[in-house]
């Protein structure tokens, strides 16, 4: 049973660990049982993972004499907002919940930011833990404490930072992904990769195809291993951090632009294809390994079907409008993440919306 430790340096009681095993959903019963970290749970969860997952839980848990509820919201990212949050905590409260309770998010990112958010907000903050379903969930949205739902002008504009108590990852969850979530969930893995490390980058291209279960399991450790050390070495996002938002800064705008029809690892793929292309452009990132990124996200195919009629010169104007309210900016600058090479980054925050519509040119 792989255990990664996330060892918050400014926070050491924050401090939590992740573990990774085949089966563990079986076992969370007792988890829950041992460490108690609520007096009953509410289990919150979208309308398909209830359907696979959340109820037989909700009923594993009643059978071992652990009290617990189960919330349901509406699939997709597009209900990741206020109103949905605002249905839970009600929810919460017509169910008796107070600061002795704890909330298990069971599900991929969207559950996790969530449920993550509505606990750092209910009643001034009660305990959770996330049981991710997904291989984006798994790999990177679970990780962190980040918590947050969309508003009108963009993605994630509104959350917290809130640590979990714990991270049980099951990959056996992942027998029931469809392949674009598997797909969705790579992206992920291959930026860390891509800006922490070439042997994980180099592992993913030599394999050249969806990983078996035996290489998954691997990647999903070395993933979790990636982000924990940027998380241990900066919980708030105030420097190191910063980095994970590789291909993000464009990502995030492609899904707002498409009303979150393009699911956020298609948008991720295709955000670090133009912000390479915009590097590649003024020089700032090596030719070999611009052409190796842009050939494994081809050959995985990561972008999903083609987005021609979406991603124009002729949408450079709205993207960019979005993209200058990405959270990362700072008076006005829009900041971006960068790949000089494969395994470094830099930040960098001269690029325009010329620069922009130049990318989509050759994108499209």
């Amino acid at each position: 049973m792989p255990k990664i430790k996330v060892q918050l340096k400014t926070s050491p009681a924050r401090s939590y660990n992740i573990i990774i095993e085949n089966g563990l959903a079986k076992k969370i019963p007792t988890i829950l049982k041992t460490q108690n970290w609520g007096q009953k749970y509410a289990i919150i969860s979208d309308s398909t993972v209830t359907k696979l997952y959340g109820n037989k839980l909700l009923k594993d848990l009643k059978q071992f004499g652990i009290k617990a509820h189960i919330i349901s919201f509406s699939s997709g990212d597009k209900h990741k907002t206020l109103e949905t949050c605002q249905k839970i905590l009600n929810q919460l409260l017509i169910k008796n919940f107070d600061r002795k309770d704890a909330i298990i998010a069971l599900g991929g990112g969207v559950t996790g930011d969530i449920a993550g958010f509505c606990a750092s907000i209910f009643k001034r903050s009660i305990p959770y833990l996330h049981i991710p379903t997904t291989l984006l969930s798994m790999t990177d949205s679970s990780i962190g404490g980040k918590t947050g739902v969309n508003l009108t002008a963009g993605k994630n504009l509104a959350g917290t930072i809130y640590q979990p108590q714990a991270i049980l990852i099951d990959p056996n969850f992942l027998k029931t992904l469809p392949l674009t979530e598997t797909l969705c969930g790579i992206s992920e893995v291959l930026k860390y990769g891509i800006i922490k490390s070439p042997k994980l980058f180099e592992s993913i291209e030599k394999n050249g195809k969806i990983p078996g279960s035996a290489l998954m399991n691997n990647l999903i450790i070395q993933a979790c291993k990636i982000k924990a050390e940027v998380i241990e070495k900066d919980e708030f996002e105030t420097g190191e951090r910063i980095i994970l938002n590789y291909g993000h800064t464009i990502g995030h705008a492609i899904e707002k632009l498409s009303n979150y029809k393009i699911k956020h690892g298609q948008a991720i793929a295709i955000g670090i294809k133009l912000t390479n292309e915009m590097s590649l452009n003024h020089n700032l990132i090596n030719k070999s390994d611009h052409l190796r990124i842009n050939n494994l996200i081809k050959k995985l195919n990561l972008t999903g079907i083609s987005q021609k009629s979406l991603l124009t010169t002729k949408s450079a104007n709205k993207l960019w409008q979005i993209i200058q309210s990405d959270k990362k900016n700072i008076a006005g600058k829009v900041r971006f993440i960068i790949v000089p090479k494969i395994g470094t980054t830099k930040l960098y925050d001269k690029f325009t919306k010329k620069d922009l519509i130049s990318a989509l040119k050759n994108y499209a």
